[in-house]
């Protein structure tokens, strides 16, 4: 071969991707799931390496940790009493405190309330937040007293 990867490469390559493990439900391959193939292709003298931490297509830290099934936005516990979210009568929504934990816990980055938004991007995560929190207050099944709060705390139009 003139270009491209060794023959005994390619032929390692491809017999392991026609060889390759079930999918996951969702229909993808998990990272640990690539890694794991890899180091049997290099077992067995397909000439790869793994990549060093850092270069350029190694997995990141943050690939790892979501890989390990890290808590999604749904699943952080927030508290009135603990200071992370506000309690409906003061506007609802979440202190710094408790942007900082979620965003800790799962990689998220959540900003704060722009009632006066100064800036074109800040007008347009206030419209988009008015627009979404309006629907969640409507297709309520209950009154949704914290979504009213929050609408009222960001300064949206009829709230």
């Amino acid at each position: 071969m003139a270009a491209g990867k060794p023959q005994k490469q390619a032929v390692a390559i491809a017999y392991a991707t026609k060889n390759a493990a079930p999918k996951k439900a969702g229909g993808k391959i998990g990272l640990w799931d690539n890694i794991h193939a890899k180091r049997e292709r290099i077992a067995e003298g397909s000439g790869e390496r793994m990549r060093k931490p850092g270069t350029k297509g190694a997995p990141t830290a943050m690939d790892f940790k979501t890989a390990a099934g890290k808590k999604s936005g749904g699943d952080v516990k927030l508290s009135i009493s603990r200071g992370e979210k506000r309690p409906t009568d003061q506007g609802a929504g979440l202190t710094k405190k408790g942007r900082d934990k979620v965003n800790r816990l799962t990689g998220s980055n959540l900003k704060a309330p722009a009632p006066h938004p100064k800036s074109d991007a800040d007008k347009g995560r206030k419209d988009s937040f008015c627009a979404r929190m309006s629907g969640v207050v409507k297709n309520a099944k209950g009154d949704a007293p914290r979504a009213k709060a929050s609408l009222k705390k960001w300064n949206c139009p009829g709230w």
